[in-house]
């Protein structure tokens, strides 16, 4: 072949390959198209070396109803199937507390193992309870930004399990897109109101939309309680299952454990 005299010729180069991003660990992350935190909040935790996190988002309804969230189970293996297998995962989540609850957990991890066979998976109901587990909680004060029918469902999940729901709060608000806007000092006045109850031992904010991990610290030193939120349990049982245990003293007393 004659080269054009105008074209300046291409040398190749040689070149070396390593074990790319994440060679410590690769977690994969199902996010919902309405979403606005879950990415956020995993790049304020997930910034240690040779942890890297893959996203593929999955098509939803701005409104939480038992419907809209019943619908997403036909969506899940659409988005498990967007992570390809060659990344080697060592863990992957679905970041959805409420259709993790009305779709069912053991259905969740069943659709994430079809396509990620003997990869370990979570969600943040299965996380929290993780969770409470291993910081020895039994009575929380739950807060959701639920309509009553969601946040009385995953009440039942929670007490389904021993763990005794003392006192619930909500914003009453099945808009997602709202939801992602509710600021943190919001979240943070009504953690210490539900949390200082006597009758509960720790407190659960639920909903992968509401940006809590940068008040966890603040709420657990004014109510002498740990606190955890969906993304916060989330993100640290992905990270333990995908066998990373780094203790980071700025993200609550979960994260000692």
């Amino acid at each position: 072949m004659n080269m054009n005299p105008n074209e300046t010729q291409i040398k190749k180069l040689s070149f070396k390959t390593d074990k790319g991003a994440g060679e410590r660990a690769r977690i994969g992350v199902l996010v919902l198209e309405s979403d606005q935190s879950l990415e956020w909040e995993l790049g304020q935790v997930i910034n240690m070396p040779g942890v890297s996190v893959y996203h593929s988002r999955l098509a939803n309804d701005p409104i939480v109803n038992g419907e809209n969230l019943a619908m997403m189970e036909d969506q899940l293996p659409i988005a498990a199937k967007l992570l390809p297998k060659y990344l080697n995962l060592s863990s992957i989540g679905y970041g959805c507390t409420s259709a993790s609850t009305i779709i069912g957990e053991g259905r969740v991890k069943e659709i994430l193992n079809n396509y990620h066979p003997d990869i370990p998976s979570t969600n943040p109901l299965t996380a929290a309870k993780a969770a409470f587990k291993i910081l020895k909680i039994n009575r929380i004060a739950l807060l959701t930004p639920y309509s009553p029918d969601v946040t009385n469902a995953i009440q039942k999940k929670f007490e389904e399990i021993g763990i005794n729901v003392a006192i619930i709060g909500s914003y009453f608000q099945e808009d997602d897109k709202i939801v992602g806007k509710i600021d943190s000092n919001s979240i943070l006045n009504s953690v210490v109101e539900l949390g200082s109850d006597k009758n509960c031992d720790g407190v659960f904010i639920s909903c992968t939309s509401l940006r809590a991990i940068s008040i966890i610290n603040d709420a657990e030193k004014i109510i002498g309680k740990p606190v955890t939120s969906s993304n916060h349990a989330l993100i640290w049982h992905l990270l333990r299952l995908a066998g990373i245990d780094d203790v980071l003293d700025e993200c609550g007393q979960l994260f000692n454990k």
